[in-house]
């Protein structure tokens, strides 16, 4: 058994310790007076003593505090019974329940961030589209500018609204100042179905993650898919009867495990692998961000992802299938995660628990923004399932910016 957490058992069983509001004063076990101050804050559990300020490493004393949050609780009650002959008997009865694991929410940064999400939202995402630089036209009619259409788009994504009722949102914001004319709604799409449009996007999904670098460590990647309005249609053989199914892309991404913003985004069709796509999403994430740990499911599996991983400079959490070996021969990357995975279960499965933060961000995604694709057409469809993501991003450094203190700047320059 771990060292740590012998000792972390040993501190709760001498020392009944309490916390408020997130901070928990832990006693020192080699000084008879003084302590350590534990606390849980962007999502993760932080100590001041050495050994987990200096090695990054849980301590003993967040493992006893995550032992006291999380045992169970025992409350004995006195209940009277009266016996056939009239006389009457009071025993003690034990009733033990599973405390519940709760968290502080900072209730007045998280109304702040929505009451003015929407005022917030247009005013980022115009700095954002404001530093793209206008492609050069030869010939034709005088395009719309490409900042005003990627502003419009963006924003009707937001709004969840078809084209048509969106256009008195558009003229507000024209009123504001965040685009020079209102397009036609056609306008907005025919922006979608630019070939073009995705290479930017995914620019831009990477660029609103950056202001948050110095926050995020730890990454989760995954898939999930969006339903399109088309149906795929086939006589099925064997009940004599013609079968149909709404057709569906695939959105594979990576985020952050503390605020579930998203650092690299792909959109392919519905039946592609998830693994081949890890190496690109890890890449491009840690040109930007310091990667600590990546966790994945087992379909992301291989030797090749956990070799990318590692070149990172991040330790892999992926765990193993069940035909999966060791090998032979010497202690190889593989060899020695497989090991760690067998034969040290707990203490993967702890670090492993992060990558659920990936559906957390799948669920703020298909909650806010829908399930669904509007588009008709395949190229419409993954710019739709592209801007669903930065409008998330957007969303999460609104948020971030009232519980972190951070400032945002979008406004440079940026080729297309």
């Amino acid at each position: 058994m771990d060292t740590r957490l012998v000792k972390a058992r040993e501190i709760v069983k001498s020392t009944k310790l309490r916390g408020k509001q997130g901070v928990w004063l832990v006693p020192s076990q080699s000084y008879k007076t003084g302590g350590y101050v534990v606390k849980f804050a962007g999502g993760d559990w932080t100590c001041d003593c050495p050994h987990h300020t200096v090695r990054r490493v849980k301590c003993k004393h967040i493992l006893a505090v995550a032992i006291t949050v999380t045992q169970r609780e025992t409350k004995t009650t006195r209940v009277e019974e009266t016996a056939p002959d009239g006389t009457r008997r009071v025993t003690s009865v034990t009733t033990s329940t599973t405390k519940r694991v709760t968290y502080a929410q900072n209730w007045p940064a998280y109304n702040a961030a929505q009451v003015s999400e929407k005022a917030e939202f247009q005013r980022l995402l115009a700095d954002l589209c404001a530093g793209l630089e206008e492609p050069a036209q030869r010939f034709g009619r005088p395009r719309l500018p490409l900042r005003d259409m990627l502003f419009c788009a963006a924003f009707k994504v937001f709004s969840t609204m078809s084209a048509r009722r969106f256009q008195s949102d558009l003229r507000d914001a024209h009123a504001k100042g965040y685009i020079a004319k209102v397009p036609h709604f056609n306008s907005i799409f025919n922006t979608l179905e630019r070939d073009d449009l995705a290479p930017l996007l995914q620019h831009l999904v990477t660029v609103t993650a950056l202001p948050l670098t110095a926050v995020e460590q730890d990454f989760a990647v995954d898939s999930t898919g969006l339903t399109t309005t088309r149906f795929v249609r086939w006589f099925d053989a064997k009940y004599g009867e013609e079968m149909a199914k709404h057709e569906w892309v695939k959105l594979h991404l990576c985020c952050g495990v503390k605020t579930n913003i998203v650092t690299a985004v792909e959109v392919t069709e519905g039946y592609a692998a998830d693994s081949p796509f890890l190496p690109l999403l890890v890449s491009n994430t840690a040109n930007h961000f310091p990667l600590r740990e990546v966790s994945a499911d087992k379909g992301y599996s291989s030797r090749r992802n956990l070799e990318c991983i590692a070149r990172s400079g991040a330790t892999p959490y992926i765990p193993f299938k069940s035909n999966a070996t060791g090998g032979l021969g010497k202690m190889t990357l593989w060899k020695r995660l497989y090991h760690f995975y067998e034969f040290q279960r707990d203490a993967f499965l702890a670090r492993y628990h992060q990558r659920s933060n990936v559906e957390t961000t799948f669920h703020m995604i298909k909650a806010k923004f829908g399930d669904a694709l509007r588009s008709k057409t395949r190229v419409a469809q993954m710019n739709e399932a592209l801007l669903k993501v930065l409008c998330h991003n957007v969303c999460v450094v609104i948020q971030s910016m009232h519980e972190l203190g951070i400032t945002p700047d979008f406004a440079e320059p940026r080729a297309v």
